[in-house]
């Protein structure tokens, strides 16, 4: 059986997000894309400490299409290199999982 697995990435702003969480359920990669804004970031960036209000994404999809997600999100981002996690799920509900199938296109 198939995993659900979860996409864990940031963003500059909620408009960017937005518009490609939306993207990416259209083309059936997530069942469902959480937005969550308000984050504060610190982190290192050639060679200086950065500070960054950023958006988090969480994409609900299943394990086979963890690489046509990352690939999306790269195509999407105004990044350089954007934060994409992938962080498999140890257990589902089976509606929810069946659900999660049946809206990016699996049986």
């Amino acid at each position: 059986m198939e995993r659900a697995v979860l996409v864990y990435t940031t963003w500059p702003s909620i408009v960017e997000a937005e518009r490609a969480g939306r993207q990416l359920v259209e083309r059936r990669l997530g069942a469902c894309v959480n937005i969550l804004p308000g984050m504060v970031s610190h982190y290192w960036w050639q060679g200086a400490l950065e500070r960054a209000e950023e958006v988090v994404m969480i994409i609900k999809t299943r394990a086979t299409l963890a690489e046509p997600v990352r690939q999306a999100v790269k195509e999407l981002h105004s990044y350089e290199t954007p934060s994409i996690m992938v962080l498999p799920v140890e257990s589902v509900d089976a509606d929810y999982y069946a659900w999660i199938l049946k809206e990016t296109g699996g049986s």
